[in-house]
């Protein structure tokens, strides 16, 4: 309970200064189950079915508002008890996980793939990790004080680890494991 009400402080802590845009000002929610990646029409696609498994499910949802932009993420059915790496990402989804690009940024790192600090944080990307219960259910969300430039993003994708924050390794997450295409406004 103590790590919940922890996880709860620092999400409200995070939303403070940004706030949550009420669904009116500019918002989209998209929610699929996860297909294998070999499939058509990519959507919700699962590049590891033994950890996001096939059926499982995944809803992102984004407002924007006077003073940025909120976004949460939400899994159901996921391996159970474990800490994943999520973020806003450049590109749809396709059939190879690295289709997706890289992350979006506010303020873009001139040296990509990016994993200097300076660029790669909390503040200048979307990022999402989450850890999940006993049943492979888990959400997050994230406010930050921008809003994504049109036709620069598309897509959230969930990876192997929690995000890495020292030089050299920042933004960085593992593998990507599954991914959603978002139409984001």
């Amino acid at each position: 309970m103590a790590l919940m009400t922890t996880v709860i402080a620092a999400s409200l802590a995070l939303t403070a200064g940004v706030g949550v845009p009420s669904p009116g000002e500019g918002a989209v929610t998209v929610a699929g189950a996860f297909r294998a990646a070999d499939d058509t029409g990519y959507g919700a696609v699962t590049y590891a079915p033994g950890t996001v498994p096939l059926g499982s499910r995944i809803r992102v949802t984004e407002r924007i508002g006077e003073h940025g932009t909120w976004i949460e993420l939400r899994l159901e059915g996921v391996k159970a008890d474990r800490t994943f790496g999520a973020h806003v990402h450049a590109k749809p989804c396709g059939a190879d996980p690295a289709d997706a690009g890289a992350h979006y940024q506010d303020a873009v790192d001139p040296v990509q793939p990016s994993v200097d600090p300076v660029y790669a944080n909390p503040r200048n990307e979307a990022w999402l990790d989450l850890t999940t219960d006993a049943h492979g259910h888990g959400s997050s969300q994230t406010s930050v004080g921008w809003r994504i430039r049109a036709g620069e993003a598309a897509s959230v994708v969930v990876h192997e680890h929690a995000t890495a924050t020292m030089a050299g390794h920042a933004g960085s997450a593992g593998p990507r494991l599954a991914c959603l295409t978002v139409p984001f406004v």
